[in-house]
């Protein structure tokens, strides 16, 4: 094998490296701002009453007398 065709494929495998880096680096980032969004949306969310939690089926109802 000689020195041009080494140095082609040493390149190659360098380059198809530093792309496969640059796509999982954007998956990362794009999974980051993703996760983001799930935590802002669960802290947004409005929290049960304790009544709620210690009784679930409070407010469930309405008795009416006609």
């Amino acid at each position: 094998m000689d020195i041009a065709r080494l140095s082609m494929n040493m390149s190659r495998s360098q380059t198809l490296q530093n792309v496969g880096v640059a796509l999982l680096d954007n998956a990362l980032e794009v999974q980051k701002i993703q996760d983001q969004g799930i935590v802002d949306m669960i802290e947004s969310a409005p929290s049960p009453s304790l009544e709620t939690l210690v009784n679930p089926s409070v407010g469930q109802h309405i008795d009416l007398t006609v």
